[in-house]
């Protein structure tokens, strides 16, 4: 007696994106000092095929206040010289480079005078 097989059933799935550990430490470094400040309250991390996305929330009801996507560098249409880091807010993007370090960049404040 014989069974039929499904073959998608057994097929590997699509690996997720993910952040590395150094790379959640980076990131998880720089959301403690924010809110250590009173900036930020919340985040969120999805993963996706495609992303995976750290999300800040200045209130857990409210949208990202930013977006620190990793994109998948097997991904059509991104090329190297783009990069595959990508830092947004409210769909305006901010930053993309080759690592986080470039990236993050944008949240180092520059020194002002204080009167």
């Amino acid at each position: 007696m014989s069974a039929i097989v499904r073959i998608q059933d057994y097929r590997r799935k699509p690996p997720y994106q993910h952040f590395t550990r150094s790379e959640l430490n980076q990131l998880l470094g720089l959301y403690t000092s924010r809110v250590i400040r009173g900036e930020w309250r919340d985040y969120a991390i999805s993963i996706a095929p495609d992303a995976a996305r750290f999300m800040v929330f200045n209130r857990s009801h409210e949208n990202p206040q930013f977006v620190i996507s990793k994109l998948d560098k097997h991904k059509r249409g991104l090329s190297s010289r783009h990069g595959r880091y990508v830092v947004t807010s409210r769909e305006r993007k901010l930053k993309q480079g080759n690592s986080l370090d470039d990236v993050l960049g944008v949240f180092e404040r520059p020194l002002a005078l204080v009167k």
